[in-house]
């Protein structure tokens, strides 16, 4: 329990710098948005449904290439980063993919110098 508290803790932490920065309390959906916007490198202001998706999806690849389950494979013409799939994720119930989803999002943050 003392880890999850540690988590949470680390969580609200970072909930704050982003409320901070843009004004409105973030979900996980919408930092990984952020963090996909980021790493794609192209700041806009309409992206489409597909490339929102993609964004989420870099995103993902990105933040869990920390444990080694995704590496960058190439980017595209377009400058889009695309990924490769290098272990497949543990068999998890929607309580654990959160939280190990939101720990690795911490790490990316703490990896790039904001926390």
């Amino acid at each position: 329990m003392l880890a999850n508290d540690d988590l949470q803790q680390r969580w609200w932490k970072l909930e704050e710098k982003l409320m901070q920065r843009f004004e409105k309390k973030p979900d996980v959906e919408s930092i990984l948005f952020l963090i996909g916007i980021q790493e794609l490198g192209d700041i806009r202001k309409k992206f489409t449904k597909e490339q929102k998706q993609d964004l989420m999806h870099i995103a993902i690849c990105t933040v869990l290439s920390s444990s080694g389950y995704y590496e960058l494979s190439h980017v595209d013409e377009d400058g889009w980063p695309h990924f490769k799939q290098l272990k497949p994720m543990p068999a998890m119930n929607p309580f654990e993919q959160e939280i190990f989803l939101k720990d690795h999002i911490l790490l990316y943050f703490q990896n790039n110098d904001f926390l």
